[in-house]
C-alpha cells in the first residue's frame, strides 16, 4: 500500500520521544532528550525520506517544540556535536545488508 502525501507528512512531524522528570522544587516538569533518542529519531527521520544524512543537524529542529530545542542543542554539544554537523555524524557508521 502506498502512502499518500499526507500519510508521510504526518510521519515527519511525529514528536521525538522524551524522558519528562517531575521536579519537587518546580512546578514545570524537566525535559531531557538523550543522545541515544536523539539519534533514534534522526535515524527515523532518515528512513522515512524526510531529511537527509548530509543536512546539517540543525534541521533537527523542525521535528522538535521550539521551547525544547535548548536542552536538544545542550545535548548534542555535550556530546561532542555541532549544528553544523551532518546528520551522518550523529548517525555514524551504519551497515547495509545488501552490499
Amino acid at each position: 500500500m502506498a502512502m499518500g502525501v499526507g500519510s508521510a507528512l504526518a510521519i515527519c512531524l511525529s514528536p521525538l520521544p522524551k524522558k519528562v522528570i517531575m521536579s519537587p522544587t518546580l512546578s514545570t516538569p524537566i525535559v531531557h532528550y538523550a543522545i541515544n533518542m536523539i539519534r533514534d529519531e534522526a535515524r527515523h527521520l532518515v528512513d522515512t525520506g524526510c531529511i537527509a544524512r548530509q543536512q546539517p543537524l540543525y534541521v533537527l529542529c523542525q521535528y522538535i517544540p521550539a521551547r525544547e530545542w535548548e536542552v536538544v542543542e545542550q545535548e548534542l554539544e555535550d556530546n561532542g556535536y555541532l549544528l553544523r554537523d551532518r546528520v551522518s555524524d550523529l548517525l555514524g557508521r551504519e551497515d547495509w545488508s545488501n552490499d
